[in-house]
């Protein structure tokens, strides 16, 4: 099979496509042909080795892909060959990957396979955020920051879902518009001058929620936005550097800074859980509630261009990798 392997992490360009054996899927294990493989930020992360798990080198990128069933190894029995699938794997910048039967699940009819390359993470951690974490409330007014990527797009989502008002901040005009139609009622700019108060033009009575998966400049000017018993939800580390905060702003508001931890949520703490809401999201994408945008998509031969994409940031949505083009 065809793949994108490296076994020197120090730069996207020694990435290269090589020729490698076919996987053999093992007992529990279902061997899936890629359709598509999402390229989000920590996936670039991973792949520069700049992520706090480092991965076993030689590495084939990729951890999210959308494909067919195509072989079974012993004991699986949930899964036929040839079913429309969505997996966790290891190594999805290939024309084949395994993955554990329990981190595969079937997807409706209505999502195409480049969406489902692109949803379990992100709109996994946007309900696990938002509800498990945040106990967001229907009624609540829900701030979005960095709401035109991959999983700040499914927080604005799932967050109009769940009843919240959606104020989402992005940093242009075009990102912006992008978010107000996957269900912002309120867009706002990131320039930090002023923002405050535009913020409180918008929202006079205080923030309920934030979800940020930036952490950057605005994580104070955020912070001290909260109303009353307001939470705020650290996703990710976007912005580059690790931010503080002054400790005695969650007292004075009685406030929360919480973490979310998807990776551990769905894959050593609490995998029921996760599973449910996965099944749960799916069925959201079945009736019709739940639309997933696609970002920008690249052709397998612009590997090396995909990654970059997704680590600059400037897109909207997750970055795609179509590895089938007949399939995706």
């Amino acid at each position: 099979m065809k793949a994108i392997q490296t076994a020197d992490l120090s730069s996207i360009d020694n990435y290269a496509l090589v020729d490698l054996p076919a996987p053999q899927p093992g007992t529990g294990e279902v061997r899936i042909k890629v359709a598509a493989c999402g390229v989000g930020f920590v996936d670039a992360l991973v792949a520069l080795g700049r992520y706090q798990v480092k991965p076993l080198l030689p590495h084939v990128p990729g951890a999210e892909i959308g494909g067919l069933v195509d072989a079974l190894g012993p004991g699986v029995t949930g899964y036929a060959i040839g079913e429309r699938v969505l997996a966790q794997v290891r190594g999805g910048f290939a024309e084949y990957a395994i993955a554990s039967e329990r981190a595969v699940s079937r997807i409706p009819d209505r999502m195409r396979l480049n969406q489902a390359a692109g949803f379990r993470v992100n709109y996994g951690t946007a309900l696990h955020g938002l509800r498990d974490r945040a106990a967001l409330k229907a009624g609540e007014t829900l701030l979005v920051i960095g709401a035109a990527g991959g999983v700040g797009l499914a927080a604005v989502q799932v967050g109009r879902l769940l009843g919240a008002n959606v104020i989402g901040v992005a940093s242009t005009e075009q990102k912006r518009a992008v978010v107000a139609e996957a269900g912002a009622g309120v867009t706002l700019d990131r320039d930090v001058d002023g923002w405050r108060d535009r913020l409180k033009a918008v929202a006079p009575n205080g923030i309920d929620v934030v979800f940020d998966p930036v952490s950057g400049p605005l994580l104070q000017p955020a912070f001290r936005s909260l109303g009353w018993g307001g939470r705020y939800l650290v996703v990710g580390f976007a912005g580059g550097d690790i931010p503080a905060l002054p400790v005695n702003l969650p007292l004075l508001k009685g406030a929360a800074l919480v973490g979310v931890d998807y990776r551990q949520f769905g894959a050593v703490f609490e995998t029921g859980a996760a599973a449910r809401e996965l099944d749960e999201l799916l069925s959201w994408v079945s009736k019709g509630d739940l639309n997933v945008p696609v970002g920008r998509t690249f052709p397998f031969g612009k590997y090396r261009e995909a990654l970059g994409y997704a680590l600059s940031g400037d897109g909207a949505g997750k970055t795609i990798l179509v590895v089938d083009p007949s399939l995706a």
